[in-house]
């Protein structure tokens, strides 16, 4: 996939993921694939409020931009990723911004509170390496190139 740009600003995308190795997969295939031009990381709920608030270490507009989309889990520590979403969709700045459950969580509660907090999809990881590859780059195309919003 080509790397976009919207009003020639970067694509970005705000991974909120604990689990290193599953942060390091999502990066390497999503900048693989090229789907956006920068992927920022943060390991827990309360970071990503604070990138997304721009509070603590995370001030800096320049180097903390609004994602075009987050791809959020759901068990996260610190702050819970259903909170997370919560505070996102509550906040006028924020809610406009497409959120993705990326989650190995499969159990209906999890989609249906996920849901009911306005969460605009949710994937479950495959364990396969090449079906989750397939799922990074379609959820690119998707979100970055198809889908259409009011971007931040």
């Amino acid at each position: 996939m080509k790397e976009e740009s919207i009003n020639g600003e970067p694509l970005t995308i705000l991974l909120v993921e604990d689990n290193s190795g599953h942060a390091d997969l999502v990066r390497r295939t999503l900048e693989n694939h090229r789907v956006a031009n920068k992927i920022y990381w943060v390991a827990d709920g309360e970071q990503a409020l604070n990138f997304l608030f721009r509070r603590g270490e995370f001030t800096d507009p320049q180097s903390c931009p609004r994602p075009h989309v987050i791809l959020l889990d759901l068990r996260l520590p610190k702050i819970d990723g259903l909170q997370v979403l919560k505070e996102i969709k509550s906040d006028e700045s924020l809610k406009n911004i497409p959120v993705v459950i990326l989650t190995t969580s499969k159990a209906e509660q999890d989609v249906s509170m996920a849901y009911m907090n306005h969460a605009n999809s949710y994937l479950v990881k495959p364990v396969d390496f090449a079906k989750f590859s397939q799922m990074m780059d379609d959820l690119g195309f998707y979100w970055l190139s198809w889908n259409r919003n009011p971007w931040p």
